[in-house]
């Protein structure tokens, strides 16, 4: 069964999913459309469908080019053949609730480095110009949105007839399986992880190889807003590829299942969503001057700091059984059985110290707040820039629920004990 279903009650869970399948498409070539043609002026582009109603979003919904498709699909073998072909250790994902124990390959940072010095020499030595992405950007967008719902397709059809692990099965509802997914770890063949391609791989490669882009489409002077939002959105992401086997721990690869819902949001929504600061900077530079851009850049990298060190303390607790040090002292814990489908009993340390003793989800406040600080160099003349810091507080905050539902769920009264001894959720003393 698939998890998330129990979560929100039917109505808000059929509501919410046929919403995000009907609007989300549209929705990414609106922002790409109001940023770049719009003056990232969400009023004009609502005048313009208002007065053109449905034959005004054909007309600006652009068709997917060939040149769109090669960008697409070199990219997408490129960072495939990295993923298969670079050295990496061994790793070990978390044991899934059917006993199955994922292994992986540990080389994104490796493949990240490749990719940034390929793209950047390919412009350096005038192979290849980045403003092309940028010139292309609607059409590829276009492609990504009709591929990826092919792709999320294919994953649903393998998930029926081909299932990689015992990870797998059907909620019985169409919609379900293709929104929510039906694998957890969808394989091809035995070594090449889908979700790590679609999340890490294709996702997070794309927003760095995208803010590069921006940053290079600039012409003369790259504003100083724009060498802001680069350079935070670039450690950010080297942030991700250094901690990439820790994400593989998270919920979005060791509970959420491969659907719609993480693929198709990893293949079109990183790319168009989490890239968009940057995009509306391109023809919308700002000024900040020296003392201001400083000071955002040293709030921005604290936060991404703070992010990343939540993520050390609690990788570093559970790599050591608990036995290591949490700001210089012997962390706080509770030992916490749970039983998989299987009815095998194991255990859990659940860190209650730290940065973990603040709040149950504290890591999202250092990240969202990065997301504010490498959006804020655009200053507020629109709001569309700032569509993905919302975003990102509302997805962050659902996910916090989600996860604590899951949780409380597996561990019953140790969950209640947690929850106890960590009463909030993500914001200390508030929330």
């Amino acid at each position: 069964m698939v998890e998330s279903k129990t979560v929100h009650s039917a109505l808000i869970t059929y509501t919410s999913m046929i919403s995000l399948l009907s609007l989300c498409p549209p929705f990414v070539i609106l922002l790409w459309y109001t940023m770049v043609h719009a003056d990232g002026s969400v009023m004009q582009t609502f005048e313009y469908l208002k007065q053109n109603g449905l034959e005004g979003l054909k007309t600006i919904w652009p068709s997917p080019s060939l040149i769109a498709w090669k960008i697409i699909a070199v990219f997408g073998v490129f960072e495939a053949f990295l993923q298969l072909a670079l050295p990496g250790k061994r790793f070990e994902g978390p044991v899934s609730p059917t006993g199955h124990v994922p292994v992986y390959k540990a080389n994104g940072l490796q493949a990240y480095a490749v990719t940034l010095i390929t793209y950047l020499g390919l412009w350096w030595f005038g192979i290849f110009n980045p403003a092309i992405v940028y010139d292309h950007l609607g059409e590829i967008y276009s492609a990504l949105v009709t591929g990826s719902l092919v792709f999320c397709v294919f994953l649903y059809i393998k998930g029926h007839l081909a299932p990689s692990s015992s990870d797998s099965g059907s909620s019985g509802n169409v919609i379900i399986d293709f929104y929510w997914g039906m694998e957890l770890y969808p394989r091809i063949g035995k070594h090449f992880d889908i979700k790590v391609f679609t999340n890490c791989r294709f996702g997070m490669m794309s927003w760095a190889v995208l803010a590069l882009t921006y940053c290079i489409k600039q012409n003369g002077r790259v504003a100083d807003s724009m060498l802001v939002n680069t350079a935070l959105m670039l450690v950010y992401i080297t942030k991700f590829f250094w901690w990439e086997s820790g994400y593989w721990c998270t919920m979005d690869i060791a509970h959420d299942r491969a659907g719609f819902y993480i693929c198709w949001g990893c293949l079109v929504w990183v790319p168009s969503i989490y890239t968009s600061p940057g995009m509306y900077l391109v023809n919308h530079p700002v000024n900040l001057g020296t003392q201001l851009a400083l000071s955002i850049l040293a709030a921005g990298l604290l936060c991404i700091y703070i992010n990343y060190d939540c993520d050390r303390q609690r990788q570093e607790f559970r790599r050591t059984n608990g036995k290591c040090k949490i700001w210089g002292k012997a962390p706080s814990k509770i030992v916490a059985s749970y039983k998989t489908t299987k009815g095998e009993t194991k255990t859990s340390l659940l860190l209650t110290s730290g940065w973990w003793g603040l709040a149950r989800h504290f890591h999202y406040v250092p990240e969202i707040s990065a997301a504010f600080f490498w959006t804020v160099p655009a200053l507020f003349s629109h709001f569309l820039p700032y569509f993905y810091v919302i975003f990102l507080t509302i997805l962050l905050f659902d996910r916090a629920k989600r996860d604590d539902d899951r949780c409380s769920s597996k561990y019953g009264k140790y969950w209640k004990m947690y929850c106890d001894k960590v009463p909030y959720r993500i914001v200390p003393g508030i929330y």
